[in-house]
């Protein structure tokens, strides 16, 4: 009975976000903003990118979006077209492209293969693409040149890595990501989203506010209470708990708020 139950436990973790998929693709179904799929080059690497454009007349800021390590999902894609509908050009890599079955990409995968995928990509690779990606959105008509970050759980602490690399970001948005070994060359201001119930990386905000503090760095964390990891997912779902639920809106409040003064 005890293995039944552990299999049936981690049957729910690996099926979780997937699980969570049809409700966001009905809302990016029915989305009136267009959206459209590029293919992009790091060097030999191809990066199969989402990309959408706001409904306003003048240019617009750019976002980069890095995905969880769930990959670039129907909510990741959801994320995006929610930001472009607030006013901003947005652009999100898929950075598994070509890595699942039968060189496929995110929507290949089963089971806990991306997740493996996602964790085992090398580092040099992400950024690479990154920056292949933010060059190609900047470079967009739409885009007025200033170029924003932000990422969720693994893309929340590569969203935090990037701003140690790219001097023209205009802020960085970690959403319950770890922080880099060095901040030093962080130019732009950094703002977390962090859950109260997520220790193994909210634990960490006290040592990065001071870390960051005696490097004069700008670093705002805020941390929901009740809230668990990946609560931007979750708070979203139809059948989110309470705490998720308001720690998603407000944090969507504050980001929408945070990306205005930003650019």
């Amino acid at each position: 009975m005890r293995r039944l139950f552990c299999l049936f436990s981690a049957l729910c973790l690996l099926t979780a976000p997937l699980a969570a998929q049809d409700w966001a693709k009905a809302k990016l179904d029915k989305s009136p903003r267009h959206q459209e799929w590029v293919t992009l080059k790091n060097g030999t690497h191809t990066i199969h990118c989402f990309v959408v454009y706001p409904e306003v007349k003048d240019k617009a800021p750019a976002i980069l979006v890095i995905h969880e390590i769930y990959g670039l999902s129907d909510w990741a894609k959801d994320e995006v077209d929610q930001l472009a509908a607030a006013g901003y050009v947005v652009i999100a890599p898929d950075l598994i492209t070509g890595l699942g079955p039968g060189g496929g990409d995110t929507e290949s995968f089963s089971g806990n293969a991306m997740t493996k995928a996602v964790s085992g990509l090398p580092a040099d690779q992400v950024t690479g693409d990154l920056d292949v990606a933010a060059d190609y959105i900047l470079q967009q008509p739409a885009s007025n040149g200033k170029l924003m970050v932000a990422g969720f759980c693994w893309g929340g602490g590569k969203s935090f890595g990037y701003a140690t690399h790219r001097r023209d970001l205009k802020a960085a948005f970690v959403f319950y990501g770890s922080p880099p070994d060095d901040i030093t060359s962080i130019a732009c201001p950094v703002y977390g989203f962090y859950a109260g119930n997520d220790a193994r990386i909210s634990k960490t905000v006290p040592a990065t506010t001071d870390i960051m503090k005696a490097a004069a760095k700008t670093y705002e964390p805020v941390i929901y209470d009740g809230a668990g990891h990946g609560f931007m997912r979750a708070g979203e779902d139809p059948a989110a708990n309470a705490a998720n639920k308001k720690a998603h809106d407000d944090a969507w409040a504050r980001w929408l708020d945070l990306l205005k003064k930003s650019s």
